[in-house]
């Protein structure tokens, strides 16, 4: 028998840890850029599951290879090899240009895997190298070491002590990253565009800098890609709009559609400084998780793809700014590349997300005062209008 809304929050309630603000829908199903609740209203997804639906909901090809690998086999150990498993690490070498590619269950393991291969790297050079320098305002995961990495001061609290050998600058300030700087760091990990500390792009010429002084100390240039790759910025790594490569790049979130799965990327050099047993997991890069990625991966990397991402982030952030425009008390920014956009506020956002749930458009705020719309990837112009249409009828209340 089906349960009311009120029986399922009850249960929730009583059951699930409280560490998330719900909002008070059930969602049932989706197809393409579109969700249902329990009730049959639909919405239009603009939060895209944060930045994982990229081929949107029900994708049939990602419905397929699901459904026909579940039928063969969901998992085996990592003791053995698999098809899906070596197609998908054989495509993002490939595609990124490095060496070797590990598979986990999320971006957070993605991260801590990824600090833990540049400090065994850095270990066997000097085991005082031990310095990581992240960002102020970046989120890196809720493990213990990519929690440390967060530079948030409130995820930490209650958390103490934390991992050792972490420091902190701003964001885009290559003077103070220089400063910080010396024979004893280990790596400089930063998103390569801040996603839920505001949507911050940094300088053009800012990741140069970055790997030039990262090169002068031999240091580890990490790059969370988590939120910002797999296609979002309109080129499958948003490194490469900056003309550089990190030493270890990660990637979770959209890898699979919304699948779990977690990835880091390194070079050649750096990969060598892990062997048998210095890291590992259970259930990641099982075959069903593969499978699913091996269709994202294929349809993102048909040339049309990532040319409809340019188009049509280049559509929306004009339409967003035009609203900005309109409501000059309201929009103090407009900020993103491709399809990962933030609007920044002059005041808290939930309520204007609340507003927009309403009436039927799911969007997200980050930071209290950013609006962030990290949509699928398939996103029209029609559905973008769709959208604005709903933003043009709530936001006169807050303005």
């Amino acid at each position: 028998m089906k349960e009311t809304d009120e029986q399922i929050y009850e249960k929730d309630r009583n059951s699930y840890l409280p560490v998330f603000a719900r909002y008070d829908i059930v969602l049932d199903h989706g197809d393409g850029m579109y969700v249902y609740d329990s009730n049959g209203k639909k919405y239009i997804d603009f939060l895209g599951g944060i930045a994982v639906n990229v081929l949107g909901h029900a994708h049939p090809a990602l419905v397929k290879a699901v459904s026909e690998q579940a039928g063969k086999m969901i998992h085996c150990s990592n003791l053995y090899y698999t098809q899906a498993q070596a197609d998908a690490a054989d495509k993002l070498v490939k595609l990124s240009g490095l060496g070797k590619v590990f598979f986990g269950n999320s971006g957070a393991e993605a991260n801590e895997g990824a600090i833990k291969l540049a400090r065994k790297y850095a270990w066997h050079k000097n085991p005082e190298k031990i310095q990581i320098i992240a960002a102020n305002m970046s989120f890196h995961g809720r493990t213990y070491a990519t929690l440390t990495a967060t530079g948030q001061p409130h995820y930490h609290e209650g958390y103490g002590p934390l991992v050792e050998g972490f420091d902190y600058v701003d964001f885009g300030d290559i003077d103070a990253l220089e400063k910080l700087m010396s024979e004893k760091t280990c790596a400089v990990m930063l998103e390569t565009i801040q996603g839920e500390g505001g949507v911050y792009v940094p300088p053009d010429d800012y990741y140069k800098k970055v790997r030039a002084l990262c090169d002068k100390y031999d240091a580890c240039l990490i790059l969370d890609e988590i939120q910002c790759g797999m296609g979002r910025t309109g080129t499958f790594f948003a490194y490469e709009q900056y003309g550089i490569k990190p030493d270890i790049v990660t990637l979770a979130k959209g890898l699979a559609g919304g699948v779990p799965i977690g990835a880091f990327i390194a070079s050649d050099e750096v990969a060598k400084a892990f062997a048998p047993g210095d890291h590992g997991s259970t259930f990641g890069g099982n075959p069903l998780a593969c499978a699913a990625a091996n269709v994202v991966l294929n349809e993102m990397t048909k040339p049309e793809f990532l040319k409809h991402v340019n188009e049509i982030g280049g559509y929306f952030k004009g339409r967003l700014e035009k609203l900005a425009e309109k409501y000059p008390a309201l929009v103090k920014e407009v900020r993103g590349k491709g399809l990962i956009l933030g609007m920044e506020l002059t005041k808290p956002g939930r309520d204007i997300v609340n507003a927009c749930l309403e009436e039927g458009a799911i969007i997200n705020c980050t930071v209290g005062t950013v609006l962030r719309f990290v949509p699928p990837l398939i996103v029209t112009k029609e559905q973008i209008d769709e959208l604005m249409a709903v933003l043009e009828k709530v936001l006169p209340e807050f303005a």
